[in-house]
């Protein structure tokens, strides 16, 4: 980070980041990143359809095993978060040095811990798949999917926290390119390792493991790039101040993703039970795609707000608050009126949807369609929720963060996956996420006004300081 060149492109985006017009600049930092997570949000979707085609147990296989892969989620947005919010600030305040070393902590991190949580996967595979909700009919399906996946981990784990590094450093562009390629070459491997190979639902886990691999070689090699903060090993900075900050940036996508792993098992569990009997695999293979097909619709939202943090981070350093208030009421319009149409467009169109995975199945299909329409009708709200949360993180309000990522998935969901059923049996079981997004929005709301007007204090205050 010591070149003339690196220099001066770090330079030019500080002048970007700062002097652009914030509309035009969250459209340009956000097109990349929905690109991203919309294909990765089909590519996940595309091992349910393609398993779709073997049997009601692959499917209801792969969406438990689906807990697992929340968890490495967790811990690659934690450390990429974590450390992405602390460079965006770092590269504002212009501390490239220790952006340096915050990325090769959050690096390599990730890594150790992938390749530890891997090997325990392995020695206890059955036992896992069974701690994830998966019943003796679908342990065998799970345990094929699961298996490659574990191998994978610390390369899944690390290529998150670069993609959020990158995306954090106002790069989202490379972590595009890295991302999207792998998924793409997850969407062409899946036919050929289920079908041609004939392996069944250890070749969706492979084609998985293999695209993962692959992407995260395109965005390790794209931190080497001009302009972008260098991946050194000898940065590697494994101190209590370096993993404070991380924990600071990171804790709201932690407690965030592992709700989502407790959340997901709960739904499983509550599935089987609720089911009628003989339908188990039929419930909890329509909730599975349901979630998958409601994230990629989600995944235009998170773009957004992916697009919006570097914008946040390098103003709030650079203490441009206006800017920063500017760019977030922004994206709350915008977040709405895409939640909004993706809402309209999926309970239209909900047993239409459902049945491109499973047609043979009519309870699955059933099911699904109740589930998804629930969903959809509370979806808008969930623009404001997002935002605000990703505003809290990157400007480094960690218990406001960190409340409002357990919405969602764990302080409303959960009491609601639990007590809508006993009243409304699995009716409820279909509505608990749309009753949790009601009580997420209810909540978020206040943080939202008080934060505005924070901001225009803080802008006053640099105003007159001026």
């Amino acid at each position: 980070m010591n070149s003339l060149t690196d220099e001066q492109k770090l330079n030019e985006k500080y002048v970007m980041m700062t002097q652009t017009p914030v509309r035009r600049l969250i459209l340009k930092m956000a097109v990349p990143t929905i690109i991203s997570m919309l294909v990765t949000s089909i590519y996940n979707l595309a091992d349910s359809f393609f398993v779709g085609h073997l049997s009601t147990e692959a499917v209801a296989g792969v969406g438990v095993a689906f807990a697992y892969m929340a968890f490495i989620n967790a811990c690659g947005f934690f450390f990429g978060h974590g450390s992405g919010n602390y460079i965006s600030r770092a590269l504002g305040a212009r501390r490239v040095e220790k952006a340096g070393r915050m990325a090769a902590t959050g690096f390599f991190s990730p890594i150790i811990i992938g390749s530890i949580a891997g090997m325990f996967g392995l020695i206890f595979l059955s036992p896992l798949s069974r701690a994830l909700g998966a019943t003796e009919a679908i342990v065998p399906f799970s345990n094929d999917y699961l298996r490659y996946i574990l191998i994978a981990t610390p390369f899944m784990m690390s290529s998150l926290t670069l993609n959020n590094q990158l995306r954090l450093q106002g790069n989202a562009r490379f972590g595009m390119i890295g991302i999207a390629s792998g998924a793409i070459l997850n969407i062409i491997l899946d036919p050929i390792f289920i079908f041609v190979l004939k392996m069944g639902v250890s070749g969706a886990s492979l084609a998985t493991a293999v695209s993962q691999l692959f992407g995260w070689c395109l965005l390790l090699e794209g931190t080497s790039r001009d302009g972008n903060v260098h991946i050194r090993f000898k940065n590697f900075t494994p101190t209590f101040e370096y993993y404070k900050q991380i924990v600071k940036g990171g804790l709201p996508s932690l407690m965030r993703q592992a709700l989502s792993v407790v959340a997901t098992i709960c739904l499983n569990r509550m599935a089987v039970r609720y089911a009628t009997l003989g339908e188990e695999a039929s419930v909890v293979a329509a909730f599975s795609i349901v979630n998958r097909i409601m994230w990629v619709c989600f995944s235009i939202a998170l773009g957004i707000g992916q697009g919006f943090q570097p914008v946040c981070g390098f103003n709030y350093g650079a203490r441009l608050y206006g800017r920063v208030k500017q760019s977030y009421l922004f994206c709350i319009k915008l977040g709405f009126i895409c939640l909004t149409l993706m809402g309209v467009a999926g309970f239209l169109f909900a047993p239409e949807i459902i049945a491109l995975f499973r047609s043979e199945d009519p309870d699955l299909i059933r099911v699904g369609s109740h589930a998804m329409r629930w969903q959809c009708v509370a979806f808008p709200l969930m623009g404001l929720c997002t935002m605000t949360n990703m505003l809290f993180q990157n400007i480094g309000y960690t218990w406001q963060a960190t409340l409002l990522s357990m919405c969602r998935q764990g302080i409303c969901f959960l009491p609601a996956v639990f007590i809508a059923p006993m009243f409304w049996g699995l009716t409820g079981l279909e509505a608990a996420q749309a009753i949790a997004d009601l009580l997420s929005f209810i909540i978020a709301l206040p943080f939202a006004i008080h934060i505005v007007k924070e901001l225009t204090a803080k802008e006053k205050t640099v105003k007159g300081e001026a």
